[in-house]
């Protein structure tokens, strides 16, 4: 199994980075000058750089450990997306009633968080693996749940168990946080000492990890 930490890059040491989404679609030009497109990717995956910045020493060492720590690329680690980070928009509170996990059959107790993009046919459904601890909060058919008594959401997988099954028909909806899981996407980071307390790092790639 791939190593995954729970810990997550301090939010002040990821300001001033810049990142997107990644898809792979592969097309083929045919003869009569169509095309065909088709995609091996169930799910886009987030490249990130920590921008080249001047910090302090202080941050200059506290990022370096997180990399030692992390043994370079060999680590997952958690990172906060803030531009992409909760179940609603960025500027909102996440409520129970954000994004729809399922449908109770009358007989499942677990459901796996979820964050949906666009409407209809074509909206996607990106898992969400690594929701913030205690962040999470779910409704049964409009109804919101007691955490710990109610239900239980996982911080590690990102599932929600529920005291016992949703019953036939019912919709099961949840708001939350949540982090993407990534990693270093070099074995290497270079610091330029600009002062006596201050110290430039170089750009930091990193990627998203399916976890």
């Amino acid at each position: 199994m791939v190593p995954f930490s729970e810990a997550r890059l301090p939010a002040r040491l990821a300001f001033g980075s810049t990142g997107g989404i990644e898809r792979r679609t592969e097309v083929a030009l045919l003869a009569s000058g169509y095309e065909t497109r088709a995609t091996p990717w169930a799910h886009g995956r987030r490249r990130y750089s920590l921008a080249a910045a001047l910090h302090s020493l202080d941050d200059v060492a506290e990022l370096l450990a997180f990399f030692e720590a992390r043994r370079g690329r060999l680590q997952g680690f958690r990172l906060t997306d803030f531009a992409d980070s909760r179940s609603c928009a960025p500027s909102a509170d996440p409520g129970p009633l954000d994004q729809l996990l399922g449908t109770g059959d009358g007989a499942t107790t677990a459901f796996a968080l979820a964050k949906t993009y666009g409407t209809g046919s074509e909206a996607y459904a990106r898992p969400i693996p690594k929701p913030v601890d205690g962040s999470v909060r779910v409704a049964v058919a409009g109804i919101e749940l007691a955490a710990g008594r109610d239900f239980t959401a996982d911080p590690v997988t990102g599932l929600v168990r529920f005291a016992t099954p949703v019953s036939a028909g019912l919709s099961v909806t949840a708001g939350f946080e949540f982090d993407t899981p990534v990693r270093f996407d070099t074995d290497r980071i270079e610091v330029t000492l600009e002062t006596f307390d201050t110290a430039r790092i170089a750009a930091t790639p990193l990627v998203e990890v399916r976890v």
